[in-house]
């Protein structure tokens, strides 16, 4: 968690790491995965919800693709002061985590697939060596005969 004030001047200050920064960077500490928590420096005041919302607002303006439509938006307004927008919140952010759960295996699948190589995936389909030893050749250790006799002689029974 980057603990963060902003300052009257409009600054920003990362407590964490004892640096200034812009409002980029508290978007690239989001991307990475990190939370943020923003207080009012003259006040304390949490104005982490803020600070977000001009981050999305800023990412619109940069020509990113809108992730809210004009009717998500309406309807997210519509919630404030409804018995169910406290409902809403938790769907709307239940909703989130399970789309990445998702997305995150699907990516994994993705990744496993990737690491077959094709070529080593065709050797060991023509191998028959690699296949449980069916229908393989035996082994030098498994033509030789039992130590202390030959090949050649005749065993009398």
């Amino acid at each position: 968690m980057h603990n963060l004030k902003k300052y009257p001047n409009r600054r920003l200050y990362d407590m964490t790491e004892s640096r200034y920064v812009t409002v980029d960077d508290v978007r690239r500490i989001i991307v990475k995965g990190e939370s943020i928590r923003v207080e009012d420096s003259k006040n304390g005041e949490d104005i982490t919800r803020s600070v977000l919302l001009q981050i999305l607002a800023e990412q619109e303006t940069e020509g990113h693709d809108s992730v809210l439509t004009n009717r998500a938006i309406e309807q997210i307004i519509r919630f404030y002061g409804d018995k169910m927008g406290g409902v809403v919140s938790r769907y709307i952010e239940q909703s989130i985590v399970s789309f990445l759960d998702h997305q995150e295996q699907f990516r994994s699948h993705l990744r496993q697939l990737n690491e077959m190589n094709p070529i080593n995936l065709m050797r060991q389909a023509l191998d028959p060596g690699r296949q449980g030893r069916q229908g393989a050749r035996p082994s030098a250790s498994e033509d030789a005969p039992p130590e202390g006799t030959h090949s050649n002689d005749k065993q009398e029974g």
